[in-house]
């Protein structure tokens, strides 16, 4: 199947958390490549690419360079679980990125802590217009709107759920203790980096598409509040509760495409 136009890249870490969207693809084609899968087909009219990152900044950054130099993809949009590290940012809230670091950065002296070397910068900004309409899918989304009925799916368990906007961290670390958790937040906070979540990929896929000049936007589903409670929640909420808010926000913000 050739697409007619340049596809829209859709990432996530776990198969589970993209299993939804995958079971709604149109004219699906699958494609191996860099020893990976790659799911081509069209969502909501919108031809794209599915594709599992994996776990971690480098495996993250392989499966995007990929994205960009085998398919040719237009836009990256990132979707998965992450831990809570805000305040206010509770399970079941959804994180839409403004920007991104790698807290597990630090080749000081050389060069400030968390800042890349050789960018001149720690934080990597997501593109701005993807993320307005990714924000506006996950509001409405949860809101429960009533023309596609989706948000009640995924807000049963979680009616307070709310949507926040801020930065999010990534290193190659699964952040599960509770005095890891606080070392972390206060260690990013001395630094001026008031992080919402942590996970182990968007740093590096922001990364990539910076150099790529490839536009970049992520939310993430808040699976636990990255303390010694991570462990017991993970898996089930994954299958519960994110891949049915991955299918819903991703849906709406196709459609807005």
């Amino acid at each position: 199947m050739l697409l007619t136009a340049p596809p829209t890249a859709i990432l996530s870490a776990l198969a589970q958390e993209q299993n939804g969207l995958l079971a709604l693809l149109q004219q699906p084609q699958q494609v191996r490549h860099a020893g990976r899968t790659f799911w081509q087909g069209h969502l909501q009219g919108q031809p794209v690419v599915l594709a599992l990152s994996r776990i971690g900044k480098v495996a993250a950054a392989t499966t995007t360079t990929a994205l960009i130099e085998r398919f040719g993809v237009q836009r990256i949009v990132f979707t998965g679980v992450a831990g809570g590290l805000g305040a206010g940012v509770k399970v079941g809230d959804v994180v839409v990125a403004t920007d991104f670091l790698q807290h597990d950065l630090d080749v000081s002296p050389l060069f400030p802590r968390y800042e890349v070397p050789l960018y001149g910068q720690t934080r990597f900004v997501g593109d701005a217009a993807l993320t307005a309409l990714l924000f506006t899918a996950a509001c409405g989304a949860l809101a429960h709107e009533p023309e596609t009925g989706r948000g009640g799916l995924v807000t049963q368990q979680f009616s307070g759920a709310c949507v926040h906007q801020g930065l999010i961290a990534s290193g190659d670390r699964f952040v599960s203790g509770a005095g890891e958790s606080r070392l972390l937040q206060a260690a990013l906070a001395v630094a001026g980096h008031e992080v919402l979540a942590v996970e182990m990929e968007c740093a590096a896929v922001a990364q990539v598409c910076l150099d790529y000049g490839v536009p970049f936007a992520a939310v993430r589903t808040i699976s636990d509040r990255a303390d010694d409670s991570a462990h017991v929640d993970f898996s089930s909420f994954v299958e519960q509760v994110a891949s049915r808010y991955a299918q819903a926000i991703i849906e709406r913000f196709l459609m807005s495409l």
